[in-house]
Parts: structure tokens; sequence; C-alpha cells
């Protein structure tokens, strides 16, 4: 089955075509660019490049969050056009499994972290081993001080690698910090990627997760800026 993944959850715009156990393209771009401009051109581009034939994809695998909301919103519009116009399924695949799903074979703890402002991150915990990939903490948004304590309180002795756009933004913290030994991706893969996405979301769509274009919504874990400010407002106002 081809399968198409789109990934605009965070600065990355990220599109792919799997078919199987191939990657027939990815076009990735960060570079200061809205995605409500780029996704379809660069979708549009890999069709063409690819020669694919949209008749032939059986379902869309999109980054469904946590993530930026303006970002979600348009991926999230995108796969439902798509869908909708090709009568095919969405596979909503979580933001940071799809992030963690980039490392493979480590022998320790995968830390994805989204910058979440407000010195907060989006977060979960993997595992990848004997080919098995695993979830050890479901995604949830906290401050990056609770995970460092939550991570040498529970996992001393263990090795973690983190990966994301929060690294960059708190790397300081962490190497004060964290009393794990601890690595961090390398720039092939510590990003989002729609490869990541569309193959996790063929695993996903395999144990029978999908939805329709009418059903599906992002998750966004938390209330946005302009929503927490209104009901910072109206308890101020109280």
């Amino acid at each position: 089955m081809k399968l198409i993944g789109i990934d605009s959850s965070g600065l990355v715009a990220s599109v792919a075509i799997v078919e199987d156990d191939l990657l027939i393209a990815e076009y990735t771009v960060e570079h200061k660019k809205t995605h409500s401009t780029t996704l379809m051109p660069m979708l549009n581009e890999i069709v063409k490049m690819s020669e694919t034939d949209l008749k032939e994809v059986g379902a869309i695998a999109i980054a469904a969050g946590p993530g930026s909301f303006t970002g979600l919103r348009i991926g999230s519009a995108t796969a439902k056009g798509l869908a909708y116009s090709l009568n095919i399924p969405i596979i909503p695949v979580p933001t940071l499994a799809a992030l963690a799903y980039n490392i493979q074979f480590f022998d320790g703890i995968i830390c994805p972290i989204m910058d979440a402002r407000r010195e907060q991150v989006y977060n979960g915990l993997y595992s990848f081993s004997d080919g098995e990939f695993t979830e050890i903490k479901a995604d949830r948004a906290l401050a990056v001080e609770e995970l460092i304590n939550e991570l040498n309180s529970e996992y001393l002795g263990k090795k973690v690698v983190f990966l994301g756009d929060g690294v960059p933004v708190y790397k300081n913290i962490i190497e004060e910090r964290l009393e794990l030994q601890h690595f961090y991706a390398t720039a092939n893969i510590s990003k989002q990627r729609a490869g990541s996405v569309a193959v996790l979301g063929k695993m996903y769509y395999n144990r029978g997760v999908a939805e329709t274009a009418e059903s599906h919504e992002p998750i966004y874990l938390r209330l946005s800026q302009a929503e927490r400010e209104r009901k910072e407002k109206e308890q101020a106002d109280k």
C-alpha cells in the first residue's frame, strides 16, 4: 500500500511517500516559511517526481500533535482535504512518537522534547529494543525541570538521547542538572521527518488505527496561548 506522510507540527515542514518497505520520496524543509504556502507545493513536487498516482494511495498519515497550534491546524486541514477527495482514511500519529522513531537501535531511553514555551516541553519517553518500539511515558506537557528530575530519579544508570526543537532551547539546563549519561541526536535525525510519520503510520494502520476525514482533529495537549491569556484575564477580572 502507498501511504503519504505529513508533518507540520513544528518549524519543519515535511512530506513523504512510502510504499510497503520502501521510502519513495521525502521532502523536508526548515527555513522560515509558512506551512500553508509550502506544504501542498512540496507534496505536489514529490508526487510529480516519483510519478505517483494519487489514486494508488491508501491512507494519509499525519503528525497529529502535540506541537505548534498553527502548524497542526495546517497539517490537519491538508490531510483532511486529501483524505476527503481520495476517499481514504487518516492515520493519526503522535508527533513525539514519530520523532522518537527517527532513532532506532539505541540501548537506552529516547527522549524527544518540543519547546512548548514558558519553560515547558512536550515530551514522551520511548525505547527501541529487540526490534520493538515501545512507549514508556505517554505524551504530556511538563516543565523541563520536572522532566530532568523524573529522569534523575526514575532512570538512574540508564542512557538517554535527546532530540527535537527543545534541545537547543534547554540544552544548558540539561547539561547542568541531568545526572544520566546522555547524548543528542545528529542533525539528520533530530527534527520531524514525514518518512518516520509514514512508516509508523503504516504500523498503526495495520493495528486498525484510522479515522475519517470528517472525524480527524489535532491533539493539542493544552490550550493555545490566546486561550490561556483569555482565561488568565477572566480570572484576574473576577
